[in-house]
């Protein structure tokens, strides 16, 4: 639970920076977003570009300018959500938190690293933003549905995967038996790398079986894999079917609580109904 202190409203220039950065429904808020969301689409195009040999030789000096340049202003960004906010290593610590350090660490890294800066790529991910800044509040609804069938059927998941271990070994260990080092199976490891990229219906087709017995033995296993790809389905649709959809309301999936990041509250709302915390008041120029 926050402090106090911590509960005092924003105000003055913090407020209206905390709504430009974290509030998608004014009009600054939607410029900021729409902004970031192009500079991250740049930024991401560019580091694709650069990995390309003809490209990069041609306008490499290019590329890390913009690829600088876009680091610096996430950088600054980044900076700038932290300033705004009560408790800056609270939104260190959340997922769009991590995501976003994620996405301008990666070239400060090349500097040791070389190749570390291609995976800059980790930017795109800050495009989920995107289901709060184009108001997806169905597909939000439907993605929280789909995160409590999959908390529900964690224990029904967890004893389908082991039984699949334990069935991929036993194969493996089959398929070492029957075949041997002479056809490509040179240890029980081999054997169960083949027998999990068998029964997953991959068959990439490195290693194959000579005799018929082992021939015999792939054939079952590949009807196996097709039966398998159906439990965990089943599963998590049983767990979704049997989930209530919450009744459509007034809450809004861009209102963010400033102490403790989360979501989803009524646009009237003056406290966050998770921590308590005063969230400040809407501007007067939201966009419906």
């Amino acid at each position: 639970m926050p402090t106090q202190e911590s509960l005092i409203p924003l105000s003055g220039w913090r407020r209206r920076l905390y709504i430009v950065i974290y509030e998608a429904d004014t009009r600054a808020g939607r410029i900021f977003d729409m902004a970031l969301t192009t500079a991250i689409l740049i930024s991401v195009a560019c580091v694709m570009l650069e990995s390309v040999a003809s490209i990069r030789q041609r306008y490499g000096t290019l590329l890390t300018v913009l690829d600088w340049l876009f680091t610096v202003l996430f950088t600054v960004e980044y900076a700038l959500r932290l300033i705004c906010v009560h408790k800056p290593m609270r939104y260190v610590k959340s997922f769009f938190g991590v995501i976003d350090l994620l996405s301008v660490l990666p070239l400060y890294l090349g500097l040791l690293i070389p190749e570390s800066r291609f995976l800059a790529d980790v930017r795109i991910l800050r495009l989920l933003r995107m289901f709060r800044i184009l108001k997806l509040s169905r597909h939000l609804g439907e993605a929280a549905q789909l995160q409590k069938a999959l908390l529900a059927s964690r224990r029904k998941i967890t004893v389908f995967l082991v039984t699949v271990v334990l069935l991929v070994i036993v194969l493996g260990t089959l398929m070492y038996v029957i075949e041997g080092p002479e056809h490509g199976f040179t240890s029980i490891p081999i054997s169960i790398y083949w027998a999990i990229v068998t029964l997953t219906t991959v068959g990439f087709g490195d290693i194959t079986p000579k005799t018929p017995m082992g021939q015999a033995l792939a054939s079952l296993v590949m009807i196996t894999g097709y039966g398998i790809i159906a439990v965990p389905t089943g599963i998590v649709s049983a767990e979704i079917a049997r989930a209530v959809p919450e009744p459509a309301d007034n809450r809004s999936a861009t209102r963010l609580c400033p102490h403790c990041f989360s979501e989803g509250h009524d646009w009237d709302a003056r406290f966050c109904k998770h921590c308590g915390g005063q969230l400040p008041r809407p501007a007067k120029d939201r966009v419906s």
